[in-house]
């Protein structure tokens, strides 16, 4: 009986077993055809590219350097009893203060002496000039006879004007030699250096003191080949900016003053000056900018017309990447005019609109299709993006 039974029992089971499988089976192929096709292409972000005029910025560096150093000797001889309490090294002073002072007596008496000297001149011309009236008065009396210049006083009169002349050279020597008693600045300047003290006799032409010009400072520039091609037409006139960044960091207006004409033998590099006007702020609140001190320079040269600023990364051996239509990869050689800070200027190569690969993939490829980021399938070229 239970023979019977199970010859019926195992042939249901397999046929129950049989239907499973093929279910089951027939579900994991369905599964499978529902299943989306994955999109394996790279992803990448571009940027269109716009071309426009732009004016290159020319930076060189220099060290600043007063207009002007001047070697103060005195032109009278004697012994200092006066100096400027700012007269010392570091000292600040302005265009015509005493700086130091030398004993007057001696000059003073020379003045008076010669003050003396041009009053008894002009008394004696007075009275020569009195006898030659005189002499023509009777020259007139007596027209017939002959009247010599002697008779005259002409020579006398002569003699006379010379010695007034005379003595009015040695007053204004006399009061030269008084006046130069005070040494002056001759400048709004900065003292280097001293060499005189109170009470030290000092003779003519004594050097006593060297001192620099603070009204003007000068900045001399190396302008490197590449770079003097894109000088302005006239240099001369263009305004700078002088900057040094740092802890004592400052920036300061300048003006481009001249070009010194030569071309540096060992650099091969021509040199501009820049002038600075009052470094030291005496008659400002700007910054001040002490002699020395090594600065950058930045001013603007000539226009570039329609040129393509592109980041340094985007560009590879003279090589930019881009998107096609086909939302596929392609190389493009483009002509680097000139590398500014961390842009590269390109001149040709591109065209205005191009969209210019920003994030490459590991090892791009020419033609290999990529997907743009933040496109769909049916805007893979992502349009209206941020242009350069």
């Amino acid at each position: 009986m239970k023979a019977q039974a199970l010859k019926w029992i195992f042939p249901v089971v397999a046929l129950g077993l049989g239907v499973a499988g093929f279910s089951a089976i027939n579900a994991v192929a369905k599964g499978e055809e529902d299943k989306q096709v994955v999109d394996t292409r790279p992803v990448v972000q571009v940027e269109s590219v716009q071309a426009q005029d732009h004016q290159v910025l020319i930076q060189s560096y220099g060290e600043v350097t007063p207009l002007e150093t001047t070697q103060l000797s005195v032109q009278v001889a004697g012994e200092v009893v006066y100096w400027h309490p700012s007269f010392l090294a570091g000292g600040v002073v302005a265009k015509g203060d005493i700086l130091l002072s030398i004993e007057k007596d001696n000059y003073e008496a020379a003045v008076l002496q010669a003050e003396a000297q041009l009053a008894s001149a002009e008394a004696a011309l007075i009275e020569e000039q009195a006898q030659a009236d005189v002499a023509a008065d009777e020259a007139k009396r007596f027209p017939n006879k002959k009247h010599t210049d002697l008779f005259l006083r002409k020579p006398q009169v002569m003699s006379a004007k010379a010695a007034v002349k005379s003595a009015k050279a040695a007053l204004m020597r006399a009061q030269r030699d008084l006046d130069n008693c005070d040494v002056v600045a001759p400048f709004n300047g900065l003292i280097v250096s001293r060499d005189v003290g109170l009470g030290q006799f000092v003779s003519t032409g004594s050097v006593v003191a060297q001192l620099n010009n603070i009204e003007q400072a000068e900045v001399v520039i190396p302008i490197a080949g590449f770079d003097s091609v894109f000088l302005p037409e006239t240099v001369g006139g263009t305004k700078a900016t002088v900057f040094n960044k740092g802890v004592n960091s400052f920036t300061r207006e300048a003006q481009i003053h001249r070009d010194l004409g030569t071309v540096d033998t060992q650099t091969r590099m021509s040199n501009l000056v820049v002038r600075i006007e009052d470094p030291y702020g005496l008659n400002s609140d700007k910054p001040k900018v002490k002699f020395g001190t090594y600065v950058q320079v930045s001013f603007l040269g000539k226009t570039l017309k329609q040129i393509y600023r592109l980041p340094q990364e985007l560009v590879n051996n003279q090589t930019v990447w881009l998107i096609n239509d086909n939302a596929e990869l392609e190389p493009r050689e483009v002509q680097v005019v000139r590398e500014e800070g961390e842009y590269f200027l390109v001149g040709a190569g591109l065209n205005n609109s191009d969209k210019v690969v920003v994030t490459l993939p590991e090892y791009p490829q020419r033609g290999m299709a990529v997907k743009v980021a933040g496109a769909d399938e049916t805007n893979a070229q992502g349009s209206g993006l941020e242009k350069l």
